[in-house]
């Protein structure tokens, strides 16, 4: 089933929050996950540079963390979503504002992508120690937020199509130790093995002080 791009929001068996993000596309295969000072960032392979001119929209940070409080002393959080709704979301959290009323505001502001499927929104974001995550969509047709409880060794998803709507039905096994455990889950592991097109990556997971990041590419 092609259900488009994907984000995840779980906990590992060993007890660690985590958020993923999956790029699966048929118009746009040709990108990979590059890490930046500021997190991990999805962009076009070399040699496919010009595809930002037919679509705006295929390159943006998909995965950032927040840290609220002087010398990182606060919340941290991570943040994962498919487009550029990553960076808002994660600087309004930084600043104290809740997680679910930074993706509110992010997603409504932004609005879903005016593209000609009307691609929607989707973003998830977890706090380091929390016991909940969350997860959120803007569609043509409405906004939905909402958290779910971690439970170790599940994930919750979300995606663009097919399965828009977040709900606790939407739940896979979650095996993975590491970030990179992670990135690589989203594309091949539990209930993630059936969605189509898989492109590339990204994944945090909760380490000593913040979080882990990693991402990776399916090779062409």
């Amino acid at each position: 089933m092609y259900v488009g791009r994907i984000v995840a929001v779980g906990r590992t068996p060993a007890g660690k929050n985590a958020v993923m993000y999956r790029v699966s596309s048929r118009s746009f295969p040709n990108r990979r996950t590059v890490t930046t000072p500021r997190g991990l960032a999805i962009v076009p392979r070399v040699g496919h540079e010009g595809d930002l001119a037919k679509n705006p929209y295929i390159a943006y940070n998909c995965l950032r963390v927040a840290v609220v409080g002087q010398g990182g002393s606060g919340l941290v959080a991570a943040v994962a979503t498919n487009g550029s709704q990553t960076d808002p979301i994660t600087e309004k959290i930084a600043t104290g504002m809740s997680i679910r009323d930074a993706m509110v505001e992010a997603l409504a502001a932004l609005d879903y992508e005016k593209d000609e499927l009307k691609t929607p929104r989707i973003a998830v974001a977890v706090a380091r120690d929390a016991a909940e995550g969350w997860a959120g969509i803007v569609r043509h047709d409405g906004l939905h937020v909402r958290s779910f409880p971690l439970v170790a060794g599940q994930a919750f998803y979300l995606a663009t199509y097919e399965i828009s709507n977040p709900c606790t039905k939407c739940v896979s096994d979650f095996r993975a130790v590491t970030a990179d455990d992670a990135a690589q889950w989203i594309v091949s592991g539990g209930k993630f093995a059936d969605l189509e097109k898989p492109v590339c990556s990204a994944a945090a997971v909760a380490g000593a002080e913040g979080f882990d990041m990693a991402g990776t590419t399916v090779e062409a």
